[in-house]
């Protein structure tokens, strides 16, 4: 990727990673980026690295606009390794006396990465540092999504360099927001979900934080993906709603299967909540990603989930869903379970325990049959579908 001017004198100077498909469990279908900015000014600032192995590619951008050693300062906004890998490559070739700005958190984080070998320069909450026509202003974001995370405002611009917030995994040579329109937003959906969900409120605050210090946004330059110039204010909006886990009149069943009679069992449940007119999507587990998995449970309502009994446990890959949900915290949810099983079917009372662990609002105590479900038993799975589907309606 060539460096990319974003507003006069200010560049997406970062790399796309066509390649990556696994982002520790994140599924990345199409690639990612690792966005870092460049600011040419009396000073020059550059506001964020890239993987440890991107670090070259970097630093020939950079040159395609400034010579790197002329770089004055460096921002970190994020001590995770996709941002601040490439760093101790960047510091050592610029000169690594030269002032390496980051959060308090971050000091302490970096120093834990790579010692104390570079200039760190820790900031307070609302410190402003002038580079010559611009000043940038710090905005500690702790816990988004990492306790040293951080934003970076250009205050004559308007312009927030947002760490991870409003990103999204999406590989492309389009850069900006109104060259890739609406597609984009099921990728920023997927990377809220699975990344962000759990500091739903912290969100919450920050936003109305913002709007206290009448902080005014044109552009948005966040850490990975697409760079939002025309419409900033969607995806803090889509934020906000995703924020506030207010669920759709849907449900998914969630389920793994050993001979297919959990299968049976899934698509006759959700024939039954079919009926009552609530959107419904079966997930075979293992031919969904948990990642797109917990993209569907974020406006859902309703969480069904089912599973063999196997060694008179869970389903594996039942578990991992489960325990990944879990780290997740999902709020305002309905829970459901059922399973088949042979001769012990502990997996619906061990599902049960699960989503009650996050405070799921339970039908009932589950729905198990014994081997392959009959007519009979089928018919019992449509009534149980019903039943969720007008527990859904009626919320």
């Amino acid at each position: 990727m060539k460096p990319v001017e974003i507003v006069k004198g200010v560049y997406n100077v970062g790399v796309i990673d066509w390649n990556i498909r696994d982002f520790h469990g994140y599924s990345t279908e199409i690639g990612t980026t690792y966005n870092a900015y460049l600011i040419v000014d009396e000073q020059v600032v550059l506001i964020d690295t890239v993987k440890k192995e991107f670090a070259d590619q970097l630093l020939a951008n950079i040159a395609e606009i400034v010579d790197p050693k002329k770089i004055d300062i460096v921002i970190s906004n994020h001590t995770e390794m996709d941002h601040s890998g490439g760093l101790p490559r960047v510091m050592h070739y610029i000169g690594e006396s030269k002032p390496l700005y980051c959060s308090k958190m971050g000091h302490k984080n970096l120093a834990q990465h790579f010692g104390q070998i570079f200039n760190y320069q820790a900031v307070e909450n609302g410190q402003e540092l002038s580079i010559g026509s611009r000043t940038l202003a710090f905005l500690e974001t702790r816990m988004l999504h990492w306790p040293d995370s951080m934003f970076t405002y250009s205050k004559s611009e308007q312009i927030l360099f947002s760490s991870d917030a409003f990103g999204q995994h999406y590989a492309g040579y389009e850069m900006f927001d109104d060259a890739v329109g609406d597609a984009i937003m099921p990728h920023a959906k997927k990377y809220f979900a699975n990344i962000l969900l759990l500091y739903s409120p912290k969100i919450l605050k920050l936003v109305e934080q913002v709007a206290e210090m009448g902080l005014e946004i044109k552009v948005i330059c966040p850490d990975h993906g697409i760079i939002w110039r025309k419409d900033p204010g969607k995806i803090i909006n889509a934020y906000v709603e995703w924020s506030k886990q207010e669920p759709a009149k849907k449900a998914i069943i969630i389920y793994d299967t050993m001979w297919k009679s959990t299968k049976l069992m899934a698509e006759a449940i959700a024939d039954g909540i079919a009926e009552t007119g609530v959107a419904v999507k079966p997930i075979h587990i293992r031919s969904s990603h948990r990642s797109e998995i917990m993209t569907e449970v974020l406006d859902a309502r309703a969480i069904v989930v089912g599973s063999p009994t196997l060694n008179n446990g869970l389903f594996p890959s039942v578990s991992d869903v489960l325990t990944y949900m879990k780290g997740l915290r999902p709020k305002n949810k309905i829970g459901a379970s059922f399973g088949s099983y042979g001769w012990s079917g502990e997996s619906v009372k061990l599902i049960n325990a699960e989503l009650e662990a996050m405070k799921f609002d339970m039908i009932d105590s589950g729905l198990k049959i014994q081997y392959v479900p009959d007519k009979e038993g089928l018919s019992d799975c449509r009534a149980y579908g019903r039943k969720i589907g007008e527990a859904v309606a009626g919320q």
